[in-house]
Parts: C-alpha cells; structure tokens; sequence
C-alpha cells in the first residue's frame, strides 16, 4: 500500500513539475525532479507522518502534492503523535489551502469575492478535515484494538497462573491429605499393635507355668486385635464414603482458605475423622490398657477439663497414645507418668517414663522413626509446642501444649 501510494504521489507530483517549472522559469526537468522527490516522501508517511506533512505544506503554493497532502494528514492523525501537534499542523494546512485556492481562484475567475471566500474555505477544508477525522478515528480504533488484545493476553497469562497456582495447592492438600492419613494409620495400628505384641509375649512367657493369665492375655490380644480391627474399618468407611455436597459445603466452611478447600473430599475426610475420633474422655482406658499389658502407668490430671474442639481433643489423645506406644517399645518394665493439664486457653499433656529396667529390644517391636515427626506434625498444626527429649534422670519426656481456639 505504501509502495503504490508513493508511486502514484510520484507521479502526480512529477506531471505537475512541468507545470511548476513553467511557471517558475527554470528547466522542464529540473520542475520534474523536483516533483519526483516530493512525490516520493509520501513512502515515509508511517515512520515520519510530520515531514510528510511540512512537505506538504511547503509545496502547497506551488499547486503541487494533493495526494501527498491528504494522504499525509490522514497518516499524521491516525499515528501517536500527540494531539496538540497533530492540530496545529492541520490548522496550518488548512491555511494554505485556503490561501493558494484564493488566489488561485480570485486570479483565474471574476466572481463575487465572498463566492470566493466560500469557495476556497470549502475546498480548504474538504481537502484537511475529512481525512484527518477519518485518520483520528483509524487511530482511535488501532489503538483500542491493541488495548484490548494486551488486556487479553494479560488475562490470559493471569488464568495459566492461576490455573498453576490452583494445581500447586491441588498437590500440596492432597499429600497433606496423604500425610494425614498415614499419620492416622500409624497412631491407631502402632498402639494396637504394640499392645497386642505385648500381650503375645506375656503370653508365651505364661502359658505353661500360669494358664489362668495365660488365657487373660490371650483375650486382651483378641480385645487388642478387634479394636484394631474397628478403628481400621471405621477409618476405611470413611475414606470410601462418598462426600456429600453437604458435607462438601461444611467442610468448605470450617477448612482453611487455600489449598485444603480445593480438594472436597480430602476436606470431608478430615473433617469426619475429625467428628468420629477418640476424645480425653477416653485416656483413662487407653492409660487402663497399657497397665494391663504390664506398664506402670500413673495418670495425673490438673485443673477441670471440659469439651474441647473435636481436633484438640484428638491431638492430645493421639500424642498421649504415641508416647505410650513408644514407652513399650523402647522402655519396657520403666515407670510412666502421664500428665494432663487443663489451663486458661490452653490444654498441656507430658508423658515421662524413667529408666529402662527391661532389655532394650523390649520385646522385639519394631520402629520406623514415625512416631515423634508424627506427634510434632500434628501439635503444630494446631498452633501448639511440641517438645520432646531425654531426661537427667535417664528416661525420656514428650510434652506438648495445644491452645484452645
């Protein structure tokens, strides 16, 4: 389009040179070039839509450059040049347009001077006006245009990294989910277990010199084993269970803003073991298990407790079973104390045995080293402390304190 607009702007401006050169009295050819090059400039009407526009202005007095003049206003106006430039260089065309087709006119015709007038501002302004309306309009429109796209792109980009982001919070609740489940698991069949085996080896040790108690431990491993049992089948159902849109909506509720709400089943897992898991209420018997598998358990309870929120009274359900759990494994035959407080705000639970009097295999149960990242996992994520370690007197401690929200 600029090739072919540059090459008829030549053209024209070259035939009318002859006339130019007429009129100024200097060579044909020399009026031709001239026209040529002045023609040529419209090629250059994209990048430098101001020098079209002064050659066009400049050349105006020699009746040369029509094309050149319109198609250069159109140019400047539809471009980013700033309004106030883009104005007065129309003013200033319109001007000498005006005043080449007044003289022309008033010289070539005998006519009324104002039909003059009129003439020359019409022919003025329907030379300038039109075409720099229609390029503010192109320009208006490009640039639009152009916003538009950006905005879509920029809305595009912003949608992938949502999209990521919502994918990057998908993975992360599902291996919290995961993770949550498998510290579940580890809490409910590691006690259950460890009793059991416990239980077993009191069992073998008796069975011949004491068939009463032998028969007393071979019903606490059955006792052991059904409650395993249940917990596990309780905890299956819920992970089958179907989550309701109910339950999607409660648990949309109660989780946390961010990436646990993604995941609706996850959500409804949590919540629902949440619901149906152990209480404080149930220390005593699970402190009543471990003396029947021969620990020496004493249980100290401070302050008046009262119903806490269903996950802090499994946490501290949880971190009392565990630290039980590995008192049978690692200090068989010690003395334990279990200590539970109920504070202003909070809920503190320890769990202290003395030195090991038994062998230090126990009786061969083994660890996987889950039991305290598990514990600490859990009071964390509740806000709490978690603290656990070795004493002076050469027992071991875990002490954990949950706020209450």
């Amino acid at each position: 389009m600029d090739g072919t607009l540059a090459v008829v702007s030549t053209a024209e401006c070259a035939w009318e040179g002859v006339r130019f050169a007429d009129e100024a009295g200097i060579p044909v050819a020399a009026g031709v070039l001239f026209g040529a090059v002045v023609g040529a400039t419209l090629l250059l009407r994209r990048r430098w839509p101001i020098a079209v526009v002064l050659v066009g202005i400049a050349v105006a007095p020699a009746e040369m450059g029509f094309l050149l003049s319109v198609a250069g206003m159109y140019s400047l106006a539809s471009s980013d040049v700033p309004r106030r430039i883009i104005a007065g260089l129309a003013s200033t065309s319109l001007v000498a347009t005006f005043v080449v087709m007044y003289l022309k006119t008033r010289g070539d015709v005998e006519a009324d001077p104002a039909l003059v007038v009129a003439l020359s501002g019409f022919v003025a302004v329907a030379l300038t006006v039109p075409p720099m309306l229609l390029g503010l309009y192109i320009g208006a429109r490009r640039r639009l245009m152009e916003s538009l796209q950006e905005r879509a792109d920029s809305l595009e980009r912003e949608l992938s990294l949502l999209a990521d982001r919502a994918e990057e919070r998908a993975e992360w609740a599902r291996t919290e989910e995961r993770t949550r489940i498998a510290r579940e698991m580890h809490d409910v069949v590691a006690h259950r277990v460890s009793l059991m085996v416990v239980h077993a080896a009191a069992l073998e040790a008796v069975v011949t010199k004491d068939p009463a108690r032998a028969a007393k431990n071979a019903a606490l491993v059955g006792d052991m084993g059904r409650q395993a049992l249940t917990e596990l089948r309780e905890m299956l159902g819920v992970l089958r269970a179907a989550p309701s849109k109910p339950a999607v909506a409660a648990a949309a509720a109660v989780a946390p803003a961010g990436p646990v709400a993604l995941v609706g089943g996850a959500a409804v897992v949590a919540v629902a073991a949440a619901d149906d898991g152990p209480s404080l209420r149930e220390l005593d018997a699970l402190v009543g298990q471990s003396r029947a598998a021969g620990m020496a358990v004493e249980m100290v309870v401070q302050g008046e407790g009262a119903a806490y929120a269903a996950e802090v009274e499994q946490t501290a359900y949880r971190v009392v079973q565990e630290a039980l759990t590995n008192c049978h494994k690692h200090a068989p035959g010690a003395r334990v104390v279990v200590r539970l407080a109920h504070r202003e705000g909070e809920v503190a639970m320890q769990v202290e045995n003395g030195p090991c009097e038994g062998p230090v295999d126990g009786v061969g149960l083994p660890s996987g080293g889950n039991g305290l990242v598990g514990m600490r996992e859990r009071v964390l994520g509740l806000g709490g402390v978690f603290v656990s370690g070795p004493t002076d007197a050469g027992g071991f401690r875990v002490s954990a304190v949950l706020p209450l929200p």
